[in-house]
């Protein structure tokens, strides 16, 4: 049958009130433990309103975001799309995301008509096992919970993931050993994709599922060396994005990341996806404010 992903079908579908302004009153399907808007789904969003002012031969190459306001999943959000250019190669369009009167994201996004080139080049993919030979994230919790010597609090807080409704499919290559509280390695691979079927549609509807994606358990990256202490805060400050080649945000690609730096309560993140044929599809960067607690965690035992 054909399942549609619920991010075609309600998270990235926008109500059109004007020429250039967009409305999103629906459900959220997942709303972060903190009950703030999940990033993604804000960039996502801001990039539909985007799409949907420049041409269809356009595509996306490059977003560029910054979250300026808590965003708040009990009232809609607007978004007010800007034709900042409009040039023979390239399009630039301006978001500006809007809740209780006041600006919560912007973005700019850039698009380009096909223009074939000589000058290629790209970074060799990871050798990892293919997403048949992994168990999924849900797979890797339960296997935690049947550990009798697991935390009470480590329990509640796995249980709490479990019953997430998150509208993508993930499967950890080198999952995390939750029950060490030694530094481990700023990196992580995963392969992830949209739940659900989306199948051949204008470019422009992959990307902006892949911007959903893209945030989700990026920033995360940075914490590894620092399992120690617990999370007082952490929230997105901005989102980069550049697209190279054509995918399927339905099929499994590999989402590589790492943080090169953490300081000044700030993490910086940088990631690849990658189509399963090698092919590099996409570049993220993000930083992020992390405050944790002074005093280390106890063990997790």
């Amino acid at each position: 049958g054909d399942l549609r992903s619920v991010l075609i079908t309600s998270v990235l579908n926008l109500e059109r009130l004007e020429v250039d302004l967009f409305r999103y009153a629906g459900r959220h399907h997942w709303v972060p433990a903190t009950q703030r808007l999940f990033g993604g789904q804000i960039v996502g969003q801001a990039l539909v309103a985007a799409a949907r002012a420049v041409s269809r031969d356009e595509q996306v190459h490059s977003l560029h975001c910054y979250f300026v306001r808590t965003g708040d999943p009990k009232v809609p959000v607007l978004y007010e799309v800007e034709r900042t250019r409009t040039g023979k190669s390239f399009s630039v369009r301006s978001v500006k995301a809007i809740q209780h009167g006041k600006p919560i994201f912007t973005c700019q996004a850039s698009f380009q008509l096909s223009q074939p080139s000589p000058v290629q080049h790209q970074f060799t993919m990871p050798a990892v096992p293919p997403p048949e030979e992994l168990l999924t994230q849900e797979e890797l919790i339960q296997k935690f919970l049947q550990n009798p010597n697991l935390a009470e609090r480590y329990r509640k807080h796995l249980t709490k993931i479990q019953a997430e409704d998150v509208p993508i499919d993930i499967k950890p290559v080198n999952p995390p050993d939750i029950f060490s509280s030694e530094p481990q390695e700023p990196k992580q691979l995963f392969w992830v994709r949209a739940r659900g079927y989306i199948g051949e549609t204008d470019m422009k509807v992959h990307c902006c599922v892949a911007a959903y994606i893209s945030d989700y358990a990026f920033l995360g990256t940075a914490l590894l060396p620092h399992w120690q202490y617990r999370i007082k805060f952490m929230v997105s400050l901005d989102h980069s994005m550049w697209f190279h080649a054509p995918f399927r945000a339905d099929h499994w690609m590999l989402y590589e990341c790492e943080s090169p730096w953490a300081g000044g309560c700030r993490g910086l993140v940088q990631g690849r996806l990658w189509r399963r044929d090698g092919v590099l599809a996409v570049t993220c960067a993000q930083e992020g404010v992390i405050r944790v607690e002074q005093t280390p965690n106890q063990s997790k035992l």
